[in-house]
């Protein structure tokens, strides 16, 4: 007997406990060995006009743009225009001196210690307003390295940014015409392309977060700022023919492949994340922009692709690919629960507020108001967080949890923040 029902089956009472739980909205893809065992909508590409999400829905990708942006510059090397050992100063002319320090490859994995411009105070009033590729530079471009190119990973949008600047200087093509003309087209991508505001895209997901009073749309972005970095879109359905091209030499051969594949620090290569996951190599990638977040994930060894697109800030895709990769491959795994506020003395508050340093120019802050305790990040909105004890918090906006921690003699030195499968330490500095 197949399988396949029993997994179906599964995944379906697995999704519909997000829909409750996280309101997920978005559109799932399975494949196994090429068999598609699940292929769905679930929620509403808009929820004003009542559309459901299908698998033929159109999402923004996010950072899953990295590795189109990654697969460009290594055409572009293949074809002699361009070494990922170059200096950015070679095709960045006004690049300050840091430039000659950094190189192709330090932008493709992180490493170049370039400041993340999606992380400065300013960028949620900068975000709407429309700026070219050197504008955007320019933001960045004068700013005190992190750390010597090369010596750490750290997750910066600017570097992407400097790579499309150069997929475009070298090919002598928009970004987004390269993109159409050397990889969409040639795979029948057709439902794939750059997330312009302005033009009518059929079948395209409107974006939504979740505020206090419950769905609301999600704040504008002009498109042009994400650019390489994250503002592509697409479909399940699409990015299933780029997984299926990525076992093939169609567009890059297989050394080129292999050089794009390989970890560098920190488990991340050119554009993609190579981790394991149940003892199965898997090579993915998520995303998050305004109103949408995002999930492919290949298992190359065992040809099983998933993707998990949606449409809604608040679902926590990453786990949900996780799980569903548990599902298939017959892993333990847990129905998501909604979490319960408890009652506690407001005035424990008092000894949270404050701010943590989780990274170099990223700080949460709490805050008290109205006997209400709020946490927000740099260059995003402030929420509620909600207590589950005195020292565990949780947010409903996204499926994030706070502890804060006390030393030996009780006072409070830290926070941990759980997202994403991660606890990241953030160190009380005022």
């Amino acid at each position: 007997m197949s399988a396949l029902p029993n997994i179906e089956a599964k995944v379906n009472e697995y999704i519909d406990a997000n829909v409750e739980v996280h309101k997920f909205s978005g559109s799932v893809l399975i494949v196994q060995k090429e068999k598609v065992l699940v292929s769905n909508g679930y929620g509403m590409a808009n929820y004003e006009l009542d559309v459901p999400n299908t698998p033929q829905t159109k999402f923004r990708l996010a950072s899953i743009t990295k590795q189109f942006t990654a697969m460009a510059i290594m055409q572009l090397q293949e074809k002699g225009l361009l070494n990922v050992d170059d200096s950015i100063n070679k095709y960045i002319l006004d690049y300050p001196e840091t430039g000659k320090q950094i190189t192709i490859h330090h932008l493709l994995t992180h490493t170049s210690g370039i400041p993340n411009f999606t992380s400065f105070p300013d960028y949620l009033e900068t975000m709407m307003i429309p700026a070219p590729l050197e504008k955007i530079i320019a933001r960045f471009k004068d700013k005190s390295l992190e750390f010597e190119p090369g010596e750490k990973y750290n997750y910066s949008n600017s570097g992407y940014i400097l790579l499309g600047y150069i997929i475009e200087k070298v090919s002598e093509k928009a970004y987004e015409t390269y993109l159409k003309e050397k990889i969409f087209q040639p795979l029948g991508m057709n439902n794939t392309g750059y997330a312009h505001h302005n033009p009518i895209i059929k079948n395209r997901a409107s974006g939504y977060s979740i505020g206090n009073d419950g769905l609301q749309n999600a704040d504008y972005i002009d498109m042009s700022i994400p650019h390489a970095a994250g503002a592509l879109y697409s479909t399940v359905e699409d990015l299933y023919l780029w997984d299926r091209a990525l076992y093939t030499e169609k567009l890059l051969s297989q050394t080129s492949l292999v050089q794009m594949f390989t970890p560098f620090k920190e488990n991340y290569g050119y554009g993609w994340y190579i981790t394991e996951v149940f003892n199965h190599k898997v090579v993915g990638h998520g995303g998050a922009i305004n109103g949408f977040v995002t999930n492919i994930e290949r298992y190359v060894n065992d040809d099983v692709c998933i993707i998990v697109l949606s449409n809604n800030v608040l679902s926590p895709v990453g786990r949900m690919s996780q799980d569903l990769a548990a599902i298939v491959f017959n892993e333990q795994y847990e129905l998501p629960k909604k979490r319960i506020a408890i009652e506690v003395d407001p005035k424990i508050y008092d000894a949270y507020v404050g701010q943590y340093e989780l990274a170099p120019n990223f700080i949460l802050t709490i805050s008290k108001e109205d006997n209400r305790i709020f946490a927000q990040a740099t260059g995003q909105p402030k929420f509620e967080i909600y207590p589950e004890s005195d020292t565990k918090y949780f947010l409903t906006v996204v499926d994030a949890q706070i502890t804060f921690v006390k030393d030996e003699k009780g006072e409070l030195t830290q926070l941990i923040l759980h997202q994403n499968e991660q606890d990241i330490p953030g160190k009380k500095i005022t």
